[in-house]
């Protein structure tokens, strides 16, 4: 029986080798035929190498995951990455496309496994169906989430800045205080980091320590010293450490 085959697409590095690592490990009968950093190169790689399965990250840049799966519906099983479950659940409660939520867990994973094993071979959805679902993800992309916390109001001394979240480098609990680091300096907040969590993008945001959440756009690497893990930022020489539960998101390193 020929192997199955899939092309992997994640703009995120370190994402995209960790799901290729899980996929090794859950399922070592399917070859990964293609990886792809951007939409328009998963469309190029499924074109040519024709794989049973795509993965497709959602926020990818130029060409998304939903234009992408619009591109190459007709020619493999489309399965979503994204880190919001509101996303997912869209897609997947019309069942024509399944998804892992990103950082990928093992037991997630291996349901969405189980489902494309009895897929493979199977007649690919319909043009109408895909269209469906991919039309109703639109409009769910296309609502700005309220929810998400986009400012910070932080303590300078006797001043009270607001600091864009984007400009955060990580945010670290500090006994009554939460530590806002940024390229500029240091604010305090009395929000705890339980709340931020709620509040925060998770597919920006990680928490990495109980203590600490970190902005991944922040991350230059991650040094690995015996089985310590710790994050170096691309501005500032302040290292973060990585504690044991949360290696898995850099487990492919």
């Amino acid at each position: 029986m020929k192997a199955p085959t899939a092309v992997v697409a994640d703009d995120e590095p370190m994402l995209r080798a960790q799901l290729v690592d899980s996929l090794a490990a859950l399922w070592p009968e399917l070859r990964i035929v293609g990886e792809a950093a951007h939409g328009e190169e998963a469309v190029r790689k499924v074109a040519s190498e024709r794989p049973d399965v795509v993965f497709l990250d959602i926020e990818m840049p130029g060409l998304n995951g939903l234009q992408a799966a619009a591109q190459i519906k007709g020619l493999a099983h489309v399965v979503f990455i994204t880190a919001y479950h509101q996303y997912a659940v869209e897609a997947f409660e019309r069942g024509a496309i399944d998804y892992v939520l990103k950082p990928a867990s093992e037991a997630r994973l291996s349901a969405t496994i189980e489902r494309l094993k009895g897929r493979i071979g199977q007649p690919l959805p319909s043009d109408e169906t895909m269209q469906a679902v991919l039309a109703r993800l639109a409009a769910v992309l296309g609502k700005p989430d309220a929810t998400r916390l986009r400012w910070i109001q932080a303590s300078v001394g006797a001043q009270i800045r607001l600091i864009p979240v984007d400009d955060v480098m990580f945010f670290q609990s500090d006994l009554k205080y939460t530590r806002v680091i940024t390229r500029d300096g240091e604010s305090l907040i009395r929000k705890p980091l339980k709340e931020l969590l709620d509040e925060l993008d998770p597919a920006q945001f990680w928490q990495v320590h109980r203590a600490t959440i970190v902005n991944s756009a922040a991350i230059a690497h991650v040094v690995r010293e015996d089985d310590r893990l710790t994050i170096a930022l691309k501005q500032g020489a302040e290292r973060i450490e990585v504690s044991r539960s949360f290696t898995h998101l850099f487990k492919s390193m």
